[in-house]
């Protein structure tokens, strides 16, 4: 249950991050965040339950982390540029 979950927050995180990327606001960046903490707290508790296959999993978790964060570090700079120009 609890990997499901977890893939549907992930999926879902991915999904905002892209939304974000194309029209930045405070609101999606903030749910991107919480996105981000959801995944990597139930990618822990998975983890910590059930340790099988730990290096790819966690190769795949830092694959995701540094899309994710990317996104939201170049969605930052755009909402600052356009607070910015406004």
């Amino acid at each position: 249950m609890v990997i499901l979950l977890h893939i549907a927050i992930a999926l879902t995180s991915i999904v905002q991050t892209t939304f974000l990327l194309f029209s930045p606001t405070q609101k999606k960046l903030t749910a991107s965040y919480v996105l981000l903490a959801g995944t990597i707290g139930s990618g822990t508790y998975l983890i910590v339950t059930t340790p099988t296959h730990m290096l790819q999993t966690c190769v795949e978790g830092l694959v995701y982390i540094g899309f994710v964060v990317g996104g939201i570090v170049a969605a930052k700079m755009r909402l600052a540029k356009q607070e910015i120009e406004v």
